[in-house]
C-alpha cells in the first residue's frame, strides 16, 4: 500500500477514463442525451425501456429460487406467475394507468407480487411507511389518493380504523390474513409461497390463460410515488418514473465496471450461468434503497433474496450460512453487529462477496475489519435520497479502501456541484450544498407544485446535504444543512465530530445533537452506543474527538445509549426523536 492506502499501480485510469471506455458508442453502458420533461439529460442508451421489459427479461431464470422466508420459497416463474395474476386482479377491480395502489406490509413475498402487478397493471405504485402510525398511513392514503390498498393483517389492525377517512379507496386486500380477521368487506391474499399456497390455483389458471395484454407505458411515465423519510415536517411523495427506476440500476452496473477499469482488469461479459447470487436483504422494500437497489434488479438477474420478519444478527449468520448468501449490509450498523458477534467464526460465511451500506456515517475502520473477515468480498457505500431514485454517488472496492469517509462519485450520466449561499459553484475543498443532475432524478413532489419548484432547478435536485468534492471529485457529505450547529458563531458539522468518536474502537453508534445555550446558542453533545462488552468513559471519548477535531467541536457530554439508536426506516438517525427522549436530561 501506498502512502495514501493505494495499492501500487492504482488506479490503472482515472474516473473520466474509465466512463469514456465504458460508454463508447456500441457498448452496453453506451451514453446519450435526451431532451425530458424540457431538460437535457445523458442518458443510458441500451437500457431497457420500462420496468415490463424488465419483467419479460426475468422469464430467463424460472426455474430459480427468487423469494426465501423461513422454511418458503418461490421460484422466479411461480413469482411472475402470481404478479401476473394479481395484475388481472387489480384491472378487474377496475385500476388505470396512473391509479395508485398502495402496499403497507413489512417485507413478505406478497410485497413484491403486489408491486409488479401493480406496475403491470399501469398504476403508479405507492408504498407507504410499514412503521408510520395510524394518522400517518391514513395521511399517505388521502394524500395519494389510493384506490387500492394492499396490506398485512398488522398494518391492517393498525389502519382500519382511519380507512373511512379515505374516500379514494375502492378496495382493500389483506395478505396472511388468519380466520381471526372476520371482516368481509375485506379480501384475502394468503402466502404467494410455499408448500401450502392458497394461490396455487391462481398460478395454475394464470399459466393456462395464456398473455394478457397489460397497459403499455414508455419511459417516463409514473410508476412509483415513494414518501421521503419525514425526518422534518409531514413527508412528500417523489413521483418517480421508468426511467429513473432502470437508469439507477444501470449507474450499479457502471459502477462495478469501472472498479474493474480502476484496477487494470476487463469487467467481465453478464453470463446468465453464472451462480446465482443471494442476497440478505435488511432493508424494508418500500425504501428506495430495497426496491430500486435490491428487489427489482435481483429479479431482472434471476438473483436469490432471502427476507427476515426482523433484523436479528443471530439468526441472520445462520441464514448467512444455510443460503449461501453472497450480499449483505444496508446500514452500517448492520456490518458492524456482524463483525462484533461473538458467534461469528462458528458460521462458513465464505460465500460473501460484498457488503454495501449508506444512509448514515460509516467509520473508516469498518471498511478494514470487513477486508480481514472476508477477504474476498467488495466493500462499498454510497450517497443518495428518495428523489434521486436510491444511490446516486457510490464508492466501492480500492477506491473505497483508499478514501473511505468518501461516499464516491457519480456514474457516466450524473453529475454533481457544491452551490454556496449565493448560488456560485464553489471549488474542490469547500463546502456548501450538493446539487445533483441526472436521470435518475425525479420529475418532482405529488401534488406540491411549491416544494417542487424550491427543490428542482433545471434538472438539478437542491439536495439540502451539506459537501465538499476533492480534487478527483470525490463525493465528502459533511451534514444535513438544518443539522448543523452554531457554536458561538462557529459552524460544526455533525458529521465531522460523528465520524471522529465513530473512529474509536469502542463507538458502534454515534449521533451528536444541539443543547441549547445561554450564551454560545447551542452546544455539541453526543450520544453513544457502545459495541459489545466494550467500555469507554465521557472523559475518554471526549479526549479521543479532541485528537482529531476543535476543540470547539468537542462534545461538551457524551450520554451512553443501551441500545440502537433510533432510526427511520432509511436507516438514519432520528435525532428528533433522541431530543424527545432525552428531554428529562435537560436538553
Amino acid at each position: 500500500m501506498t502512502a495514501d492506502g493505494a495499492k501500487p499501480g492504482f488506479p490503472a485510469m482515472s474516473i473520466a477514463q474509465a466512463h469514456a471506455v465504458l460508454t463508447a458508442p456500441g457498448q452496453m453502458l453506451e451514453v446519450g442525451e435526451e431532451t425530458i420533461r424540457g431538460v437535457k439529460l445523458k442518458i443510458w442508451k441500451n437500457a431497457p425501456p420500462t420496468l415490463h421489459a424488465i419483467f419479460e427479461l426475468a422469464a430467463l431464470f424460472g426455474a430459480r429460487d427468487h423469494l426465501v422466508l423461513d422454511s418458503e420459497r418461490a421460484t422466479i416463474a411461480g413469482f411472475r406467475a402470481a404478479a401476473a395474476t394479481m395484475a388481472r386482479r387489480l384491472i378487474d377491480d377496475g385500476v388505470r394507468p396512473g391509479d395508485r395502489v398502495a402496499i403497507i406490509m413489512r417485507n413478505l413475498p406478497e410485497w413484491p407480487v403486489a408491486f409488479w402487478g401493480a406496475v403491470l397493471a399501469g398504476a403508479i405504485v405507492t408504498p407507504l411507511n410499514a412503521w408510520w402510525t395510524g394518522p400517518e398511513l391514513e395521511y399517505g392514503l388521502r394524500n395519494s389518493g389510493a384506490k387500492i390498498v394492499v396490506m398485512d393483517i398488522e398494518r391492517y389492525e393498525r389502519v382500519r380504523e382511519h380507512l373511512d377517512k379515505c374516500p379514494d379507496i375502492g378496495k382493500v386486500y389483506v395478505s396472511r390474513a388468519g380466520e381471526e380477521l372476520a371482516d368481509p368487506e375485506v379480501n384475502r391474499l394468503e402466502s404467494v409461497i410455499g408448500k401450502t399456497n392458497s394461490w396455487s390455483e391462481l398460478i395454475a389458471a394464470s399459466a393456462q390463460s395464456g398473455e394478457h395484454p397489460f397497459p403499455l407505458r414508455k419511459p417516463d411515465d409514473d410508476v412509483g410515488l415513494f414518501y421521503t423519510s419525514g425526518t422534518t415536517g409531514s413527508p412528500k411523495g417523489a413521483v418517480i418514473t421508468h426511467r429513473n427506476i432502470i437508469s439507477n440500476m444501470f449507474n450499479s452496473a457502471s459502477a462495478q465496471a469501472r472498479a474493474f477499469l480502476r484496477r487494470g482488469e476487463a469487467p467481465p461479459a453478464p453470463d446468465p450461468n453464472a451462480p446465482q447470487k443471494a442476497f440478505l436483504l435488511s432493508v424494508p422494500f418500500f425504501h428506495a434503497t430495497g426496491c430500486f437497489a435490491v428487489m427489482i434488479p435481483a429479479f431482472m438477474a434471476g438473483h436469490k433474496i432471502v427476507l427476515q420478519r426482523r433484523w436479528d444478527c443471530d439468526a441472520a449468520l445462520e441464514i448467512m450460512q444455510r443460503e449461501r448468501i453472497t450480499h449483505f449490509g444496508g446500514v452500517p450498523t448492520i456490518a458492524w453487529q456482524v463483525l462484533e458477534n461473538p458467534k461469528l467464526d462458528q458460521y462458513d460465511l465464505s460465500s460473501v462477496e460484498s457488503v454495501a451500506y449508506g444512509g448514515a456515517p460509516a467509520a473508516p475502520e469498518l471498511v478494514k475489519r470487513l477486508k480481514e473477515k472476508f477477504p474476498k468480498s467488495t466493500a462499498g457505500q454510497g450517497w443518495g435520497m428518495t428523489e434521486t431514485s436510491a444511490t446516486a454517488v457510490s464508492n466501492t472496492a480500492e477506491d473505497y479502501e483508499r478514501k473511505p469517509a468518501s461516499t464516491g462519485v457519480p456514474s457516466a450520466t450524473g453529475e454533481v456541484k457544491i452551490v454556496g449561499d449565493k448560488g456560485q459553484t464553489l471549488a474542490p475543498g469547500e463546502v456548501g450544498e450538493l446539487w445533483y443532475k441526472g436521470p435518475i432524478v425525479v420529475r418532482g413532489y405529488w401534488n406540491n407544485e411549491k416544494a417542487t419548484a424550491e427543490t428542482f432547478i433545471d434538472g438539478w435536485i437542491k439536495t439540502g446535504d451539506l459537501a465538499k468534492l476533492d480534487d478527483e471529485g470525490f463525493l465528502y457529505i459533511v451534514d444535513r444543512a438544518k443539522d448543523m450547529l452554531i457554536r458561538g458563531g462557529e459552524n460544526i458539522y455533525c458529521v465531522e465530530v460523528e465520524n471522529a468518536l465513530y473512529d474509536h474502537p469502542a463507538v458502534m453508534d454515534a449521533a451528536v445533537i444541539g443543547r441549547p445555550h445561554h450564551t454560545l446558542g447551542e452546544e455539541p453533545i453526543a450520544v453513544v452506543h457502545l459495541k459489545p462488552g466494550a467500555t469507554a468513559s465521557v472523559d475518554e471519548l471526549r479526549h479521543f474527538a479532541a485528537q482529531k477535531i476543535a476543540a470547539f467541536k468537542v462534545p461538551v457530554d457524551v450520554i451512553f445509549w443501551p441500545e440502537t439508536l433510533p432510526r427511520n426506516a432509511n436507516g438514519k438517525i432520528v435525532k428528533t426523536e433522541l431530543k424527545a427522549q432525552l428531554k428529562d436530561k435537560a436538553l
